[in-house]
């Protein structure tokens, strides 16, 4: 089990489309940032303002990254990343907990 040290956590959830993708923002003490959260089976589409590296905890997603024409595979213990200023369409295939980092 991995353990985030030195951390503040923001105790109001990030909710989006009708709670099917949750999460909460965590602040580390150099200024870093990450969210920890679930996504339920289903279709979405995000906008990453900032680079970003998606840490598959558990379950199985689709990813189709705005530069690309084909969808990629991910399940467990996989990551993947986001150019900043980019949109990506992902389908989540089983319930999936994830960490996501935001790059400056």
């Amino acid at each position: 089990m991995e353990l985030l040290k030195n951390i503040a956590i923001e105790k109001k959830a990030n909710i989006y489309f009708d709670g099917k993708v949750t999460s909460r923002n965590i602040f580390f003490e150099d200024g870093a940032k990450k969210t920890l959260g679930i996504m339920m089976p289903g279709n979405y589409e995000f906008v990453a303002e900032k680079k970003e590296i998606m840490e598959i905890i558990s379950g199985n997603l689709k990813i189709l990254l705005a530069d690309q024409t084909e969808w990629q595979n991910i399940e467990s213990g996989m990551s993947f990343e986001v150019p900043a200023n980019s949109k990506f369409k992902i389908e989540i295939l089983s319930l999936t907990d994830y960490c996501c980092s935001y790059i400056d």
